[in-house]
């Protein structure tokens, strides 16, 4: 996905959603005493995706930022290039959650009508829609944007995105995912209670803007599960950063789509796992020497 690709028509607009933040009683133990609070918690309700009068998929979210949410889920589940793909898109709060509704453009209609005979008939339980192991683990998308940040923009992009969680600082209780860009700092920032949803809306928020993917590289407060890498490849992200760690089949992935991984972010540090040759030293000169642990 690039910058040039991602040209949207201009009505796509927020429209009104239930709020993200509920504020609830709760009784607080804490030291000797007991007493009666108020405690703000993230809302999480079923949004649908519906695809030119179509049902796709019902996701767990908070109620934020669903447009973003709508075009990034498309962009890394394949359904659209582009987010002009979209040629309407409408947020419908519904009785029981949110129906995030979309026609797409003719041709790419025609291929989701297309892909959505193939998938057909009945299945197992799992992965929705999958008919074969092959099917879990598609190919992953190559990467070969080749920037290098220094090793001090990953603490700076850590300390960005912790000030713009505003949903967490309400409630504790979501992620967030960002996308820094060296000489202009963290460009977008969203949250959820799910880590997969966070992505998908700073995805859907840079391709809205025309943000490349190249230009910079996300950062997440997850840990880093192999569909987290699969989206930023298709974003065309060359460096990924988590505050978590790693799974051996997400390391596998990035090794794979030539992605830097840099894991276990924190104020004093961090661990690089593949692609050691985007991150350099503190003054920008020497690369930093991947290690294997003992």
């Amino acid at each position: 996905m690039t910058a040039a690709a991602t040209k949207i028509p201009a009505d796509l607009e927020d429209a009104h959603s239930p709020a993200a933040v509920d504020y609830v009683s709760c009784l607080s133990h804490r030291g000797v005493g007991v007493e009666r609070r108020t405690h703000g918690v993230p809302e999480e309700v079923p949004v649908a995706l519906t695809f030119n009068g179509t049902s796709h998929a019902v996701m767990m979210a908070t109620p934020s930022d669903l447009v973003d949410f709508a075009i990034g889920f498309s962009l890394t589940e394949g359904l659209i290039t582009c987010a002009a793909d979209i040629e309407s898109l409408d947020v419908v709060p519904q009785e029981l959650g949110v129906e995030l509704r979309m026609w797409l453009a003719p041709t790419r209609a025609t291929a989701f009508a297309e892909r959505r005979r193939r998938l057909a008939g009945p299945t197992g339980c799992g992965l929705c829609g999958v008919e074969s192991l092959a099917g879990a683990l598609p190919a992953i998308q190559p990467v070969t944007a080749d920037i290098a940040i220094a090793a001090e923009s990953i603490a700076t992009a850590l300390s960005q995105l912790a000030s713009a969680q505003v949903l967490h600082a309400q409630t504790g209780a979501t992620h967030a995912a960002g996308f820094f860009v060296p000489d202009q700092g963290l460009v977008s920032a969203r949250e959820d209670v799910g880590r997969h949803n966070a992505l998908d809306k700073v995805i859907g928020d840079l391709a809205r803007r025309g943000i490349a993917g190249a230009s910079g590289f996300i950062v997440l407060t997850s840990r880093l599960s192999v569909e987290m890498v699969q989206k930023a490849a298709v974003l065309g992200a060359p460096i990924i950063v988590a505050v978590s760690a790693p799974t051996a089949l997400a390391i596998r992935a990035a090794e794979e789509a030539g992605m830097t991984l840099v894991a276990i972010a924190r104020n004093d540090g961090f661990e690089i796992f593949t692609g050691a040759r985007r991150i350099r030293g503190s003054h920008g000169t020497a690369p930093v020497v991947q290690f294997q642990r003992p």
